[in-house]
């Protein structure tokens, strides 16, 4: 069942909660992982009870440090591809409130011990809405902890793109599992998505997590507002605009993409490096202040400094808001990775990853395209009709006085 599972989905990182085994041995996971390049850790069930088993390509994952709990097992280290250094903990919650806020603590020290990237997953037995549990009114005290836990630990919960529940048992369904990421996970891994399996003969649906980027067709033209705070900007895009010549509309906006393109890297690339820059150059002003080595241009430099490090805050600003989309972004206080998650989450919620076609739940992409494609184009398309003019006597000629209302100004009231 598990190497099935695992060559369906083709599966770098598998975690097994519930194992119901006291010891693992290497065989055990060779036989379940379907090869011998795997790496695994496990924490022993007490009985026919509990049981946790975290395995990984290790072409893929090297891990460095292992820490375990009695409900939770936590591996950190590198994932190869792009040298990202991580941490990955499978959990299984607790079911009396007062030893879930101990696994709760717990999983805060080891995050806190470990300093690094975090990626929770498992079953927590526990909601953090009403919709989340069936026939459900009112949340328990412990749902109201866990929620803020997670928002104390500054944790993404994803969302689950293709069902409600993840635990059915009779008349009961509940999502009970789930991931949590930190946002340090989400700034390098900005697509991670997270959809259901099949739950065949478990009371659980198993969790898939995706985070490789997945092509979206041509993106729209758009331009950025913080370009307008730049005083050269205008200036660039009418003599880029003029040195294309003549072309169609669309095909000068398509053709102006390399030169702004080239312009933001040069003009806004990095801005948090321009940004540490100014704060160094200010904090060498501020040291020779202090050391008693000052003149009559410090002061001056000074402000210079601030000026330009205060200009580029606002452009960071400004860029993230708009990339956000928020419609808190009023409200809310400047802080750039919130919106940065926002954003992130935008471009994770609205990607299509299945369409029901003719009855049939479809997942793969390109057929996806093709159907939303040829929806449209059957909805739209022009039908043939004949060609009638105003001679034909369908549309009668308007008088002299219609003809100078027609041409009359509006009034005031009629603007209103």
């Amino acid at each position: 069942m598990v190497k099935n599972f695992r060559r369906r989905f083709n599966l770098h990182m598998l975690g097994l909660i519930e194992t119901k085994k006291e010891v693992l041995t290497k065989f055990d996971v060779v036989q379940l992982w379907g090869n011998d390049v795997v790496g695994w850790e496990f924490v022993g069930s007490e009985g026919a009870s509990g049981g946790l088993l975290l395995m990984w390509d290790e072409t893929v994952f090297n891990m460095r440090n292992c820490h375990k709990g009695a409900r939770w097992l936590c591996v950190d280290g590198v994932l190869v591809k792009n040298n990202f250094r991580c941490a990955f903990c499978l959990v299984y919650g607790e079911h009396i409130r007062e030893e879930k806020l101990i696994v709760w603590e717990e999983l805060s020290f080891i995050s806190g011990l470990c300093q690094l990237p975090f990626c929770f997953m498992g079953d927590f037995n526990e909601i953090t809405q009403v919709e989340e549990r069936k026939g459900a009114t009112s949340m328990l005290v412990s749902a109201v902890e866990f929620k803020d836990w997670i928002q104390d630990m500054e944790l993404v919960d994803l969302v689950l793109s293709d069902c409600r529940f993840t635990w059915f048992r009779g008349q009961s369904c509940s999502r009970i599992d789930r991931v949590l990421v930190s946002l340090e996970w989400l700034e390098e891994f900005p697509e991670t998505r997270l959809r259901g399996g099949p739950r065949g003969l478990s009371d659980h649906c198993p969790l898939v997590m995706d985070v490789t980027r997945m092509g979206g067709g041509p993106k729209p033209f758009r331009s950025l507002d913080s370009w307008f705070t730049h005083d050269g900007f205008l200036r660039m895009v009418k003599e880029e605009w003029r040195s294309i010549g003549e072309r169609q509309f669309l095909d000068k906006l398509k053709a102006m993409t390399t030169p702004l393109r080239r312009w933001h890297r040069e003009n806004f690339g990095d801005m948090d490096r321009r940004i540490d820059r100014f704060e160094e150059e200010i904090r060498k002003v501020d040291e020779m202040v202090s050391n008693g080595v000052h003149d009559g241009t410090a002061e001056s430099r000074r402000k210079a400094l601030v000026s330009s490090c205060k200009k580029w805050y606002i452009r960071k600003e400004i860029h993230w808001k708009q990339m956000s989309r928020s419609r808190h972004a009023k409200e809310m206080d400047r802080n750039t990775r919130y919106f940065h998650n926002i954003a992130s989450a935008r471009r994770r919620n609205n990607r299509i990853d299945a369409l029901r076609i003719h009855g049939r739940l479809v997942r793969n992409q390109p057929r996806i395209k093709v159907a939303i494609r040829e929806f449209y184009k059957d909805l739209y398309h022009q039908e043939t009709s004949p060609n009638i003019g105003f001679r034909d006597g369908l549309v009668r000629q308007i008088s002299e006085e219609e003809a100078t209302g027609l041409e009359l100004l509006p009034t005031a009231e009629e603007i209103k």
